[in-house]
C-alpha cells in the first residue's frame, strides 16, 4: 500500500501544468503566451500551497517572463570561466540570464540522503529514537562527506555534479 502524500492533488496539478507547457512548446511553438500562462499558473499554485518544486523544474522556467528555457529554442546556454566555471542560461524572449556553478564535487540538498524522508521513521515507536538518531546522524555525515568529496579508501561512489 502506498503511503498518503500530502497535497497529492496539487502535486498532480503542478505536474500536469509542467507537462502541458512542454507539450505546447513542442507542438505549437508559435504561442508563447499560452506556455507562459501555464508556467506562471504552475508557480502560483506552488506558492499558494507552499510546495517545493524540484530544482530541475525551477531551472527550466524564466523568473521574469515565465517562458520555458529549452536550450537552442527559447534560451541560449554558454559555458564560461572566470574565477570559477559556470553555465549561463539566457532567455531569448526577455534577455534575463541565470548562472549556475559547475563544480564537480557539488551536490544539491535534494539529492542528499539526509534530505529524504522515509515513512518507516514516522511509524516506529519513540522508545528506540535515540539509538536510531545516532545511526541516522552517522549515515547523514557519511553521505555529506561523500558529496563533499571526502572518500574512504576504495570508495568510488560520489554524487552527480550539477548539470
Amino acid at each position: 500500500m502506498t503511503p498518503a502524500v500530502r497535497d497529492r492533488d496539487a502535486l498532480l496539478r503542478v505536474n500536469f501544468l509542467h507537462q502541458a507547457a512542454h507539450l505546447m512548446l513542442a507542438t505549437n511553438p508559435g504561442q508563447p503566451g499560452l506556455i507562459r500562462f501555464l508556467s506562471h499558473t504552475q508557480r502560483s499554485v506552488c506558492r499558494r500551497l507552499v510546495l517545493r518544486r524540484d530544482p530541475s523544474v525551477k531551472r527550466c522556467v524564466c523568473k521574469k517572463c515565465f517562458s520555458l528555457l529549452v536550450p537552442g529554442i527559447t534560451s541560449k546556454v554558454r559555458q564560461r570561466k572566470r574565477q570559477q566555471r559556470f553555465t549561463t542560461v539566457t532567455c531569448v524572449a526577455c534577455g534575463t540570464s541565470k548562472k549556475f556553478l559547475n563544480r564537480p564535487d557539488y551536490c544539491l540538498w535534494v539529492d542528499k540522503e539526509e534530505a529524504q524522508l522515509s515513512v518507516e521513521k514516522a511509524d516506529k515507536p519513540s522508545v528506540h529514537r535515540s539509538a536510531e538518531t545516532n545511526v541516522e546522524a552517522t549515515s547523514a555525515r557519511s553521505s555529506q562527506e561523500k558529496c563533499l568529496g571526502v572518500k574512504e579508501p576504495g570508495d568510488m561512489s560520489t554524487c552527480d555534479p550539477v548539470r
